[in-house]
């Protein structure tokens, strides 16, 4: 038996820790889209595959039994590369995925299916914005240049954001609800754009945003490719070991068409 976890999520690390400490062979899989990552207690590569054809030759190479993908719920192309690879080279697949977060009792929240349509929200007079969606898709914001953008990023960009008025904070979760707090106040955030990432490591800045007032525009996860889908450490061991997954967790057929790569 031979695991590679695609990772980079704190249920990736968790998962790492866990095959460690019971001596199952495993590779851990960083995208590479943060300059220093956090170390993990298994071999680790950084870095993108090369699409399908990449990742299932490196499953052959490395002669991996088991892929767990454990990548951020917005890492579409990531994911569905790991089902068509996972079919092509005939190995089971499974996701360790967390649960969206949900709207609570006091919440000003407004979904949105993507980061264009939490541009289209934004339109109207400044504000002063918490603006925490990652690097990669910060230009997009750049069509409400009106607007203070407070940019949350776990390293520096190599080029300035194309926004007008912006400041960056360099951080990185787990973030709690006294920092976040302080945070918004310190900024007079009028409001907060983010992804539905889920979990507990990021979810302060919702709980802030509920005890000040500040309402939230909130960009829903793409759906996911069919797969087998678990929510705990524990999950993964029992379909490692048995070969299946809880029984209260549902499965899906798996997807077998390849995509291409566009990267995590």
């Amino acid at each position: 038996m031979k695991i590679l976890i695609l990772g980079g999520t704190t249920e990736a690390s968790a998962l790492a820790t866990a095959l460690a400490e019971r001596s199952i062979p495993a590779l851990f899989s960083y995208a590479g889209r943060v300059k220093a990552p956090k170390p993990q207690p298994l071999p680790t590569r950084v870095g993108g595959f090369g699409g399908v054809a990449g990742l299932a030759a490196l499953l052959t190479e490395q002669r991996i039994t088991h892929l767990v993908d454990a990548t951020h719920p917005f890492a579409e192309q990531m994911s569905r590369n790991a089902v068509a690879a996972a079919s092509h080279s005939g190995i089971p697949l499974i996701a360790l995925t967390r649960s969206p977060w949900a709207p609570q009792a006091g919440d000003c929240c407004t979904p949105v299916a993507d980061v264009e349509a939490a541009v289209q929200a934004l339109a109207g007079p400044p504000q002063r914005i918490l603006l925490a969606i990652g690097r990669q898709q910060l230009a997009a914001f750049a069509a409400q240049p009106q607007h203070h953008y407070l940019l949350r990023l776990v390293d520096a960009p190599e080029m300035p954001p194309p926004l007008p008025r912006h400041h960056i904070v360099l951080d990185r979760g787990p973030f709690t609800l006294d920092g976040d707090l302080a945070l918004l106040r310190e900024h007079g955030i009028q409001r907060v754009v983010c992804k539905n990432a889920g979990g507990t490591g990021a979810i302060a800045k919702l709980d802030a945003a509920r005890r000040l007032g500040v309402p939230v525009v909130m960009i829903e996860r793409p759906v996911p490719p069919p797969r087998r889908e678990v929510h705990s450490v524990d999950a993964v061991l029992a379909w490692l070991h048995h070969g299946s997954a809880p029984a209260s967790v549902p499965e899906q057929a798996p997807e077998t068409d390849s995509r291409t790569e566009r990267g995590v």
